[in-house]
């Protein structure tokens, strides 16, 4: 009796940690507004993969482990996304995903609203970053939606230039039962 009961908790703690939530790649965004010289330049990325798993009444279990494929920069400029994808900013070629994973998520004051902090990896760095977002549910699923700025050089993306060091990001993931 007893050895079934363990039996039957390991497969229920298996069952428990696999990811509730895949994100769908149609439906979801990461966009970003950088300065050159001055003036706004957006761009976006696409190839949304990884595992979430949320539920609002058990904030201690979230987690958030997401990549997107840094070739997929986009300016709308094909000269400069190629330069961008090159070794001085994103290094496609030896740095194919950038990634953000989840340290820890907690619940702020206004409903459906909660507070990522975690790790985002860019070019083989590491850096925290903790931003709130919104969690709305949907069809089968949720609408993560969160904003956050950071440093470029932070991620040895870019050198010296006319290019701002500071840049603002946008993410809209959509995530379904997986």
């Amino acid at each position: 009796m007893k050895r079934m009961l363990l039996l039957l908790l390991m497969v229920c703690s298996v069952a428990i940690s696999k990811a509730q939530y895949k994100p769908v790649e149609q439906s979801s965004s990461l966009k970003f507004t950088v300065k050159n010289l001055g003036f706004g330049v957006d761009g976006t990325f696409s190839g949304f993969e990884g595992n979430i798993n949320f539920d609002p009444q058990n904030i201690a279990g979230n987690s958030f482990d997401v990549t997107i494929n840094a070739s997929t920069v986009n300016t709308d400029n094909g000269l400069r996304d190629e330069h961008l994808r090159g070794e001085n900013y994103f290094d496609v070629k030896d740095y194919p995903k950038i990634r953000l994973t989840s340290g820890k998520v907690a619940v702020l004051n206004k409903s459906g609203m909660y507070q990522l902090t975690g790790e985002l990896t860019m070019k083989g760095k590491t850096k925290l970053v903790s931003f709130p977002f919104s969690a709305t549910p949907a069809a089968d699923g949720y609408v993560f939606k969160g904003s956050f700025k950071i440093n470029r050089k932070d991620f040895g993306i870019g050198g010296t230039s006319t290019i701002a060091d500071e840049l603002e990001v946008n993410i809209s993931v959509t995530a379904k039962k997986g």
